[in-house]
């Protein structure tokens, strides 16, 4: 895995508008922290830390470069990034130091690769899990898991401990969970089967008051010729009704 830079101060906590004003200025605050490091508060670019999320898929151990000497060449992975809810705009961060030489725990997405067998026979492919928990070293992390689903047929289940995981990269799970599997196309068919009743539901429905209508024609007649005004048969609304 690469590596890629982030600049970074050390900021002061107070007084308590302080984080306001830094992100007025163009930075964000943010707060490093870790198995052996006391936490510490930084203030990071807000442009560079953009850029380096967008590109934590593929550069995800990031490596701090500071003027302060307790911060500089220490490697980070960002733990997590607060965001306003309505513009999206970059709150806080929060940065874990890691050592190159220690394993570490992490979250990975799975890649779901091939045309499914079910897919092919009209089933729907349903990914259960979009990440993996694995335990690797830091710059071994990978980008993403790849799961082939070719052979996945209707009603099978790739489960992860099938899930071919890289060279010393470890799943970590307490289960055997299901990641993948073809459900089967019972909601198509079952919309398929509701419009042919339907559609049948509605030429028998309609029928019905035709006939009523045209038995009633001559009794209408006969009322006509005793001076009675009795009005029109009713339309049949059923069809009308279905649509």
């Amino acid at each position: 895995m690469e590596t890629g830079e982030l600049a970074c101060e050390k900021r002061a906590t107070r007084p308590k508008g302080q984080n306001n004003a830094l992100r007025r200025s163009g930075r964000v605050p943010a707060i490093l922290y870790g198995p052996t490091t006391s936490p510490m508060a930084l203030a990071i670019d807000r442009l560079e830390l953009k850029a380096r999320i967008s590109a934590a898929a593929h550069t995800r151990i990031i490596k701090l470069k500071s003027n302060t000497a307790e911060l500089d060449g220490k490697h980070v992975i960002l733990k997590d990034v607060q965001r306003t809810p309505v513009s999206g705009e970059i709150l806080h961060a929060d940065l874990y130091e890691v050592d190159l030489k220690r394993a570490i725990r992490v979250e990975v997405p799975f890649k779901f690769t091939g045309k499914a067998k079910g897919v092919a026979n009209g089933g729907i492919l349903a990914p259960l899990e979009r990440t993996a928990t694995v335990e690797c070293l830091p710059l071994e992390i990978p980008d993403l898991i790849e799961v082939d689903v070719a052979e996945v047929d209707i009603h099978d289940v790739i489960h992860v401990s099938a899930v071919k995981f890289p060279d010393k990269v470890k799943a970590i799970f307490d289960t055997d969970y299901p990641v993948v599997t073809v459900l089967p196309p019972t909601v198509a068919e079952v919309a398929v089967v509701a419009a042919a009743e339907t559609v049948e539901g509605a030429a028998v429905e309609g029928a019905a008051p035709a006939e009523g209508a045209a038995a009633a024609a001559p009794a209408e007649g006969a009322a006509a010729k005793e001076g009675g005004d009795k009005g029109s048969a009713k339309k049949p609304e059923a069809a009308e009704k279905k649509k």
